[in-house]
């Protein structure tokens, strides 16, 4: 691996390599595929099981939450004892918590088999990244490489809904979970022919007072802003965030006291790593908070079915999943940088078109729009990436690439929960005039805090209230308002990473054409 962006001509892969790459994108697609899988068999686990609603929510979360918190220290781990030990380890685990979801016989039983799956599979995202960044010395093929790793991550997000479906028509809910061991027993048996192993032989021990301070603090912030996306801000739900503020403080006041600290704070120091972190975070927050209104404004304001909304999304996600494939031959071809900033121009007009569209409640807009984010999203998110790992030094590849996917975790559930607030803030300001004195005081409530609870109080009526179609409009407005947000501040953060990449000094040259 090169130092701050420069190319390496030499050490081409070969077929052993690729095979490698495309085992690993498999564990990555199966790792991606859990955190969606869940959906469509939920209403079969609440028959079986009975789960309370708080039991339920965890059942939905404890794996995303797992996940987020583990992905430092194992990062870190992976770097101290082993990238590919750790993988084949989290192979294992991840294999035996499946094993034990598909025939849990309680609610507790599936949240702790779900908790031990995100722990085991928060070793498949850092491992697979580092060992890429091993296998692929050359930028040009590393970014390609990133690109297919990217699109498994894209395909399971995609067809994890579709084969928990085809499965839970065929056999029972267990089954979802089932299809990971095969997958699990593959890699266990491939991984050692094809896979390196990297370590950093003078990493020292990990520090387990940093990893409980690095759970505390990633946990409870992630914590807060799920249940704002969730419920609705709310100034009590500032309190987790609070608290794992202030931990986080103290976990980066003893990374820069330890000699082998679990965070190497110097990588920060690295213009590039530190502007592409910057740049694939804040592409996380403003395509998951835009998405999060799409797919409720399909259903609530353009009043398409679930499975309706669902196919008229085709389109976009086929685009997101072509891009994840092809987005490397705009890196190879122009520079890491150059598709960086081009890409956050592209996906600032992409939402400046949605903000439009989302006005005038077009669905052909939105989905066209949702296009054009994807053509400027999907080399933005994937460059930055190999950028993140190309800059670190080889010994801190796995903590660069924990540190990359945690900050993907924090800027999806920060968009989620900021961008949501704040359409809701809009919506019920547009609903604050509103004439609601046909109903009473519990539906006047609903009606007026979200567009769903309008379009429940609407299903009791017996003539359409003309208040509903104002609703339509207050959450099209705030849909709206979010998206010109997002235009406006990622033109600006193409600003300021052009500054900071300046600065780096980047070697645009060392990339060769594929």
């Amino acid at each position: 691996m090169q130092e701050e962006g420069t190319g390496n001509r030499e050490q081409l892969a070969g077929r052993r390599e690729w095979i490698g790459l495309y085992v690993l994108s498999i564990a990555c697609l199966i790792y991606s595929m859990d955190l969606s899988v869940l959906f469509l068999a939920m209403p079969a686990i609440v028959a079986d099981l009975d789960p309370s609603a708080s039991q339920l929510l965890w059942i939905n979360d404890i794996y995303g939450f797992m996940v987020a918190g583990f992905l430092v220290t194992m990062g870190t781990l992976g770097d101290r004892v082993g990238r590919r030990r750790v993988l084949l380890y989290g192979a294992v685990a991840f294999g035996a918590a499946s094993a034990l979801a598909a025939f849990s016989s309680s609610a507790q039983q599936l949240i702790i088999a779900r908790a031990l799956l995100g722990i085991a599979g928060a070793t498949v995202a850092p491992s697979t990244l580092s060992l890429i960044a091993n296998l692929f010395q050359n930028e040009a093929e590393r970014n390609r490489a990133i690109g297919v790793w990217g699109s498994a991550f894209a395909l399971g997000g995609l067809v994890g809904p579709l084969v928990g479906g085809v499965l839970l028509q065929y056999f029972y809910w267990g089954s979802v979970f089932l299809i990971n061991i095969p997958v699990m027993l593959t890699l266990l048996i491939v991984a050692p022919l094809l896979l390196p192993e990297y370590k950093n032989d003078e990493g020292g021990e990990l520090d387990l007072l940093s990893v409980l301070l690095s759970l505390a603090t990633v946990l409870p912030i992630i914590y807060g802003f799920k249940h704002m996306a969730a419920d609705g801000f709310e100034p009590i739900q500032l309190v987790p965030v609070a608290i794992g503020l202030v931990i986080g403080a103290l976990f980066v006041q003893r990374q820069k006291h330890l000699v082998h600290p679990l965070i190497d704070l110097s990588l920060f120091r690295i213009p590039a790593f530190t502007a592409s972190l910057m740049v694939n975070l804040a592409a996380m927050f403003f395509v998951f908070g835009v998405f999060l209104f799409q797919n409720l404004f399909l259903q609530l304001v353009l009043g398409l079915s679930p499975l309706k909304a669902a196919l008229w999304s085709i389109p976009p996600s086929l685009v997101f999943t072509i891009m994840s494939f092809q987005a490397y031959r705009f890196t190879n071809r122009f520079g890491p940088v150059r598709t960086v900033l081009t890409g956050l121009v592209i996906n600032a007009a992409g939402v400046a078109a949605m903000a439009v569209a989302a006005y005038n409640q077009s669905l052909l807009g939105v989905l066209g729009s949702s296009m054009l984010i994807a053509l400027g999203f999907v080399p933005v998110v994937l460059t930055t990436t190999g950028l993140i790992v190309g800059t670190a030094p080889p010994e801190r590849a796995g903590s660069a690439s924990a540190i990359s996917e945690t900050s993907a975790e924090f800027g999806g559930a920060l968009g989620v929960a900021v961008l949501g607030s704040l359409g809701t803030v809009v919506y019920r300001m547009t609903m604050g005039d509103v004439n609601l004195s046909g109903l009473d005081a519990m539906q006047a409530s609903a009606a007026s805090a979200t567009l769903a609870g309008a379009v429940e109080v609407a299903k009791t009526q017996t003539t359409t209230p003309i208040w509903l179609e104002t609703a339509k409009m207050g959450f099209s407005l705030g849909f709206a308002v979010c998206c010109a947000l997002a235009s406006v501040t990622l033109l600006f953060l193409a600003i300021v990473a052009r500054k900071i990449y300046v600065r780096a000094h980047i070697d645009e040259d060392g990339v060769l054409p594929h």
